[in-house]
């Protein structure tokens, strides 16, 4: 299928330029990532890794880190009302590239991130056609959503615990927007919102369950676990938004100890 693209774009290319090469132009395009719900994803959080790809051929144009801070809230959030109005201003963390283009090409960007916190860390894509000399940088220029919570596990400290005082497994995560935003009780990131429980799976089976309350602490939830039997156990906290279904996912190994 890419050796199909690649012919076509060559054709096309040579239509457009005739026997002769055609000169490149500088193409400008902005890339900016946006924490589903929530504000753009930059240096605070280690920023995200962009790559900017020729769809067609795989060739890797461009690439680097998002730079920059979170926005704007009040754009950010639509306080407006008007859900078109431009979300970023000059405080927006982006990716800035300069592409030299000689014919049109359908060009890939993935993002990759947030770098700060790896075990959160996935990707979002999308492909524009993109013309010679014609920037891609209007607006809030090129923006991917990337869904997701940064969850964070804090208790317990030690992947080992100990079940002999027959006392339950007590639980803290921090659970954050991609973008580090914070979430508080009545809060721009209501906490009441948001489902947070912790599950323990033995073998493939769940094992337990129990619900994380907000623990008075900013983005903080903690809650209990039934004692487990003495055993090797996998411990996954999930954050969940039964209002758009965006899902966040912490997970470590936990050895129960007589």
């Amino acid at each position: 299928m890419r050796a199909t693209r690649f012919l076509a774009a060559t054709l096309f290319s040579f239509a457009l330029g005739g026997a002769t090469l055609a000169q490149a132009e500088p193409t400008d395009i902005t890339v900016r990532v946006l924490s589903k719900d929530a504000k753009f994803i930059g240096t605070s959080m280690g920023g995200m890794r962009v790559t900017l790809s020729d769809a067609e051929t795989g060739e890797v144009l461009a690439q680097g880190l998002t730079e920059g801070g979170t926005g704007n809230t009040k754009l950010l959030m639509h306080e407006s009302g008007d859900r078109r109005a431009p979300m970023a201003d000059d405080s927006a963390a982006k990716f800035a590239a300069t592409l030299d283009l000689d014919a049109p090409r359908l060009i890939e960007v993935e993002a990759y991130g947030p770098l700060g916190h790896p075990a959160s860390a996935h990707s979002a894509s999308a492909t524009q056609w993109v013309v010679p000399g014609r920037d891609l940088t209007g607006g809030d220029g090129w923006v991917l959503e990337l869904p997701g919570f940064v969850v964070e596990l804090q208790a317990p400290a030690t992947p080992i615990v100990a079940s002999a005082s027959g006392e339950p497994v007590a639980l803290k995560a921090k659970v954050t927007m991609m973008c580090g935003c914070p979430i508080t009780p009545g809060g721009l990131w209501d906490a009441d919102g948001y489902e947070v429980k912790g599950l323990l799976y033995k073998d493939g089976e769940k094992a337990g369950e129990t619900p994380l309350a907000y623990a008075g602490e900013t983005s903080m939830f903690a809650g209990e676990l039934a004692t487990p039997k003495p055993g090797r156990y996998e411990l996954v906290v999930y954050a969940y938004d039964k209002a758009n279904g965006n899902t966040g996912v912490a997970r470590a190994a936990l050895v129960v100890a007589e």
